[in-house]
């Protein structure tokens, strides 16, 4: 397994633990039944992608999952029930004990924290009777809808939030490449059911999480003409609506921690895309 040391990271970074798991017993850390375990916040989107992988394979009996409360009980905005995992993992360790997490039971110690490899691994080490989420033919249409979704989405978003209370040149540049892919993406969904075709894999997991964010977070900095755009993809919506509907989706979605959460932390001003919400999400209060 390798970490970085806290002393190397900037002051507000947690250490990447980037253990993975392996084929077999000589691998140190491979799959056993009940000898691992994932802790997830509910308000972070990258818990969430764990929670739906998680969900879709059927691991509740396999490897357990434990759900954060919704507020951290640590100063430095980490877990209390996190940090005997962090100090066993890391020798003098004084960030912050944050989620994600997997956490190997048999040595007390985390194997990652880091979201793509922990989605790998439950995808091809824990697959179990569920279904292949990483096809090897897909592996490649799957990395890139995964770079479009955290490029050409939630970073676009987030951009044009920002320029949008700057000037209208600005916002304009971040907004045509958000419109690109959301296009993108609802051209490939008025042909298949799913992102890649007709059996979920990993893209949709990560399209899926992508529209909750946009969504519920990145809406209340986009105005209201911008949201109208966001709006006018319908194979997209629609799809986010009919996964919503399904338990594998719902179960971890906590729409109102998410909010809190953005509300708490965000220093950006309310824009009047705010209004426009596009989905009701499960468990979304009125």
């Amino acid at each position: 397994m390798s970490v970085v040391p806290s002393s190397l990271l900037p002051a507000s970074a947690a250490p990447a633990f980037r253990g993975r798991i392996g084929r077999d017993v000589h691998s140190g850390h491979y799959a056993v039944p009940h000898r691992y375990r994932l802790h997830i916040a509910p308000y972070d989107p990258g818990c969430l992608g764990i929670a739906v992988t998680h969900s879709l394979l059927g691991l509740d009996d396999t490897l357990p999952l434990t759900v954060l409360p919704e507020t951290p009980d640590r100063p430095d905005g980490g877990y209390a029930a996190l940090r005997p995992l962090y100090e066993a993992s890391a020798h003098l360790y004084d960030g912050p004990a944050a989620a994600p997490v997997l956490s190997d039971g048999w040595t007390g110690r985390i194997v990652s924290t880091h979201v793509p490899d922990i989605l790998r691994d439950l995808a091809l080490r824990f697959r179990g009777e569920g279904p292949d989420l990483l096809p090897e033919e897909l592996r490649g249409e799957i990395e890139a809808v995964t770079d479009l979704c955290e490029r050409s989405v939630n970073r676009a978003a987030q951009r044009a939030g920002e320029l949008g209370l700057d000037g209208e040149a600005a916002h304009r540049d971040p907004l045509t490449v958000l419109f690109a892919a959301l296009g993108s993406l609802d051209r490939r969904l008025a042909r298949h059911p799913y992102v890649l075709g007709t059996a979920p894999t990993a893209a949709d997991v990560q399209v899926w999480v992508t529209l909750v964010q946009l969504d519920t977070v990145h809406r209340w900095h986009l105005d209201a003409a911008a949201m109208d755009r966001v709006a006018g993809y319908p194979a997209l919506w629609e799809y986010a609506r009919r996964l919503a509907a399904r338990p594998e989706f719902a179960h971890r979605l906590d729409i109102e921690a998410v909010m809190r959460h953005h509300r708490a932390h965000c220093r950006g001003r309310e824009a009047a895309g705010a209004a426009i919400r596009l989905v009701d999400w499960p468990g979304t209060r009125v």
